[in-house]
């Protein structure tokens, strides 16, 4: 059963002007069936398929003399040399809307992208289901099973067994995408470095400390960081300073592109562990990050998410840039609200009352409030 994506708007439009859109984001997120779903007319080729990726190489301009209206090519950096036949087609052409591109590599296709269809393509991140998303189809859940379930499509509209469902994700994230990107000679080090960062989930991300207790060196762990965060299973969060030019030397936190994975990853099987779990705060920090992320790319925008912290033990969970503006948001996984969760609010606010919009204290309680200009609300709402 098809679920109706936020995304479906923006990505219609974005055909609407440009000759290309390119959907990225992680596996199994439903980039191929949004692409099928948003525009039935067009004729699908997967270049996973070894039979389709060898007919098209081996005589492209054929391919594309059958496909004069275009088509939505799926893993297109299979055979990254498509871009420049594409970028030649749509040059003589100029329809809008004539390709449609996804992937999963968002380093290797970015760069590939860049090369060749700069000023040509449209790129669109799609993440997996929002909560929104799940309860406009009319599906309700509580806390702990969306922090257990996570929020990949298939898990929901095929009635996968979540456990399951991300037992093999990882099993095949491992063998095929990493492989791809790295050489791993001892997988087990690099096993144990992914089940940490799951262990580190919303915390300071410091690659000398994880480096030690994996037993590789510091620069192998930035460089398993970075094949985690081009293949969308982890991303980090920058801290966010009046200065500029600070952000960039501080420590990012870390967070996972789905809040499932990193439960399972913390060997998190079913309700009754996450229950009491010493990470169901961080988790469920992780989720409500995501829900402001994924609103964002849902709409075509980049990520304006930061953090706040000082060494005097004051922060914000995230600082959401709105030009000069800031939203803050802190977060609590707690269902009865308490006047100490606005303590970090109450500082940055005095701090710089001048940059404040908003200030959004987000909890699992039912009850919605304001006290002294802060909205409290349930963060199933975020995307009202």
């Amino acid at each position: 059963m098809w679920i109706k994506r936020d995304i479906e708007a923006e990505l219609l439009e974005l055909a609407l002007q440009y000759p290309v859109v390119m959907i990225t984001g992680p596996r199994q997120a439903g980039k191929t069936s949004l692409a099928q779903r948003c525009f039935p007319e067009k004729p699908y080729f997967s270049l996973e398929n070894p039979d389709i990726r060898e007919q098209i190489t081996a005589d492209p301009r054929a391919f594309f003399s059958a496909n004069p209206e275009g088509a939505i090519i799926d893993e297109f950096q299979r055979y990254p040399d498509i871009l420049s036949y594409i970028q030649g087609i749509v040059d003589e052409r100029r329809m809008k809307g004539q390709f449609i591109l996804t992937g999963s590599n968002n380093v290797i296709m970015l760069s590939q992208v860049a090369q060749s269809l700069a000023g040509r393509v449209a790129i669109l991140k799609l993440l997996p289901l929002t909560i929104g998303e799940l309860s406009d189809s009319g599906r309700e859940f509580n806390t702990d099973d969306y922090l257990v379930n996570g929020f990949y499509p298939g898990i929901y509209s095929e009635g996968l067994n979540s456990l399951k469902a991300y037992r093999n994700y990882y099993e095949t994230y491992v063998d095929r995408d990493i492989r791809q990107l790295l050489q791993i000679k001892e997988l087990v080090y690099f096993q144990r470095f992914i089940k940490l960062c799951a262990g580190r989930t919303g915390q300071l991300f410091n690659a000398s400390s994880l480096a030690n207790e994996v037993g590789v060196s510091s620069m192998t762990i930035q460089s398993w960081l970075s094949a985690l965060q081009a293949t969308f299973i982890v991303f980090l969060v920058q801290p966010w300073s009046a200065n500029i030019s600070k952000r960039m030397v501080k420590t990012p936190k870390l967070y996972f592109y789905d809040v499932g994975l990193a439960s399972y990853l913390l060997g998190i099987e079913n309700i009754s562990h996450i229950e009491t779990h010493p990470l169901r705060g961080a988790l469920f920090e992780n989720m409500v990050i995501l829900e402001l992320l994924k609103k964002r790319y849902n709409a075509g925008l980049d990520n304006n998410l930061y953090f706040y912290r000082d060494n005097h033990g004051n922060e914000v969970d995230v600082l959401q840039e709105s030009g000069y503006q800031l939203n803050l948001f802190e977060i609590k996984s707690g269902q009865t609200f308490t006047s100490h969760f606005l303590k970090g609010l109450e500082y940055l606010r005095k701090l710089i009352p001048e940059r404040i919009s908003t200030s959004n204290l987000i909890y699992a309680g039912e009850q919605e409030m304001t006290i002294n200009g802060h909205r409290i609300m349930n963060y199933r709402n975020l995307s009202v």
